[in-house]
């Protein structure tokens, strides 16, 4: 394990909740002042933060203010009117609907900011001509295929039902209830204590991420969490805190399938070689690595976090082989 994180030069934390807990912090959070990361400190997890925006969706759903079914087009139809397709559609990356970032065809996220400035992509709304008039790319419901503006579309949504911003609901319906103190959407130019700064690389040095992704996270990614938040995010989705025992089920089913992994609702669904499963998140962008996932044989929780743009897949499979089911 020191070896695959000197191979990589990791930077970040990996906790594992456990019966027997186990946790490591390694790097700087602050390179120009040398301050280094702790097993408290807050770092971004960029994509991972569709799994909140899914569970707010499934809560809305269960108050009875929106169905899966719902049509972007009857809800949001001065913005949408072209769009065709499920909320259940969006959820999965099955709608079709244009990418404002398609990652199979697109390399660097970064390359979005050069004729837009990343300072002003401070809400959902900023991302709507970053995609609106584009065509469809597949019908609706035809195949898999992973949609980062499909989560903008349910933020716009969540935020039209209940009236209120997205970041408020997300801090209200799930960091508030599941005690993630340390956890929220955060501006780049306004970063708490205690938050890692996320770095690239570039020919042997090192910059910010500060111009390299929106200013502010949302609905499809851009969150902040501790290590610990997210044990207590995975613990509360599972327990019925968040979600009921009727709901919960309906998040976690594979509803759809991409290589060897199954997609629930903002969530990945994978099987272990002895049958049981792995519910797990990731993000990356530049300056932001990231994995968690539950195990639900052992109710572990394996959460990896770094300030690079790279590492954490890397290192949380490492820990599954070593650890996940030693205990």
């Amino acid at each position: 394990m020191l070896d695959k994180m000197e191979q990589t030069n990791f930077s970040g934390v990996a906790y594992l909740a456990a019966k027997e807990p186990w946790a490591m912090a390694r790097g700087f959070a602050d390179r120009a002042n040398e301050r280094p990361n702790a097993i408290d400190t807050r770092f971004g997890i960029g994509s991972g933060s569709k799994a909140f925006t899914a569970v707010v969706v499934c809560q809305l759903v269960e108050e009875g203010k929106i169905s899966f079914e719902d049509q972007l087009s009857h809800l949001l139809p001065k913005t949408f009117p072209h769009f065709n397709v499920t909320i259940h559609q969006l959820l999965t990356h099955t709608s079709g609907i244009p990418d404002y970032f398609d990652e199979q065809v697109m390399d660097d996220y970064e390359d979005l900011w050069k004729q837009r400035p990343m300072y002003r992509m401070q809400t959902a709304s900023d991302f709507i001509p970053l995609f609106k008039e584009l065509p469809m790319m597949f019908k609706p419901g035809e195949r898999f295929h992973y949609n980062n503006a499909g989560y903008i579309a349910l933020g716009l949504i969540i935020e039209n039902v209940t009236g209120k911003e997205f970041t408020d609901v997300v801090t209200a319906r799930i960091f508030e209830p599941a005690e993630m103190r340390n956890s929220g959407y955060f501006s780049l130019d306004r970063l708490p204590g205690q938050t890692a700064f996320g770095y690239i690389e570039e020919e042997g040095m090192w910059r910010t991420n500060q111009y390299a992704i929106p200013v502010r996270g949302g609905a499809d990614r851009g969150a902040y969490v501790t290590a610990s938040d997210m044990a207590n995010f995975w613990n509360c989705l599972m327990n019925g805190t968040l979600l009921t025992k009727d709901m919960l089920p309906k998040m976690l089913q594979a509803s759809a399938t991409r290589n060897n992994s199954d997609y629930g609702y903002g969530i990945w669904i994978q099987t272990q070689a002895n049958g049981a499963l792995k519910y797990h998140i990731m993000g990356h962008e530049p300056g932001v690595s990231f994995h968690s996932a539950f195990y639900a044989a052992e109710h572990n929780v394996l959460t990896v976090l770094s300030n690079k743009s790279e590492g954490a897949h890397e290192l949380a499979m490492t820990l599954e082989e070593l650890k996940i089911g030693k205990e």
